[in-house]
C-alpha cells in the first residue's frame, strides 16, 4: 500500500506568508495531481503555540535566522509562523484537502521544534539521547498497511528532508518527488546538501513527470 505524505503546505510557507518558501505555492497543482497515485493521502501541519521556543520573538534581543538552542539541540530562530488557529497555519487554499485522510500536527510543544512529520526534534533524555517524541504518523501508516511512501511539500531542506529520512529509517520504502517540493536555501548548498542526505538515508529521488504526472 502506498501513501502520499504532504509536508506543511500551509499559507505561512507560501508567497505572502510569515516564513515564505520561494515559490512554495507552485507545488500545489502538482501535489493535487499526485494524489491519484496513492492509496492514502496524509498531511503534516506545523501547529505552533504563540509562545513557541523556535520563534525569535520569544527570545529577547535575538533576531530571526540566528542560531540558538532549544530542547538541548541547535535551533534556528524563526519568525513567528503557523501559529495555531491563525490563517497562516491553514493549508493553502488551492490544496485539494478532500483526499486527505488524516492530518498530523507537529511543533505543538513550546519546548521542542519539529521538522519531521514523524518525530519532534527534542529528547527528554537530553541532547542526542533517547527516542524523540512521536507524532503518531508512523504507527498510523503501519496500521493502514502502508509499506511505501511518497514525500512532497515544503521545505526541501528542512521539514521535507527530515520527514523523508525518518520515513526511510522506520522501514518505509521512501521516494521524494523533487519537483513537488520547494526549499528555503538560506545557504547556496542547503538544498543540494539536503538531497545528498536523503540519498544517503536510502531515499529514492524522482520527479512527478517521471511518474507520469504534470502540473498542467
Amino acid at each position: 500500500m502506498r501513501a502520499l505524505i504532504l509536508v506543511d503546505i500551509q499559507n505561512d510557507f507560501c508567497t505572502g506568508g510569515a516564513l515564505a518558501v520561494p515559490h512554495g505555492e507552485a507545488v500545489v497543482p502538482i501535489v493535487n495531481r499526485l494524489m491519484s497515485l496513492a492509496d492514502v493521502v496524509v498531511a503534516t501541519q506545523d501547529w505552533h503555540p504563540g509562545d513557541h521556543g523556535s520563534f525569535a520573538a520569544n527570545h529577547p534581543g535575538r533576531k530571526p535566522f540566528e542560531l540558538a538552542e532549544l530542547g538541548g539541540l541547535p535551533q534556528v530562530l524563526w519568525p513567528a509562523h503557523c501559529v495555531q488557529w491563525t490563517g497562516g497555519a491553514q493549508f493553502h487554499p488551492g490544496l485539494d484537502t478532500r483526499r486527505i485522510a488524516r492530518v498530523f500536527a507537529k511543533g505543538t510543544d513550546p519546548g521542542r521544534d519539529s521538522y519531521s512529520g514523524f518525530f519532534d526534534n527534542g529528547s527528554d533524555a537530553g541532547p542526542g539521547l533517547g527516542r524523540r517524541k512521536a507524532t503518531g504518523l508512523g504507527d498510523w501508516l503501519s496500521a493502514q498497511g502502508v509499506s511505501q511512501v511518497l514525500v512532497c511539500g515544503l521545505a526541501t531542506d528542512y521539514c521535507v528532508k527530515a520527514t523523508a529520512i525518518d520515513a526511510a529509517g522506520l522501514g518505509f520504502r521512501t521516494t521524494l518527488i523533487e519537483d513537488a517540493c520547494r526549499g528555503v536555501g538560506m545557504q547556496a548548498d542547503d538544498i543540494p546538501a539536503a538531497l545528498r542526505a536523503m540519498r544517503q538515508a536510502e531515499v529514492q529521488i524522482t520527479s512527478a513527470a517521471a511518474l507520469g504526472v504534470t502540473a498542467g
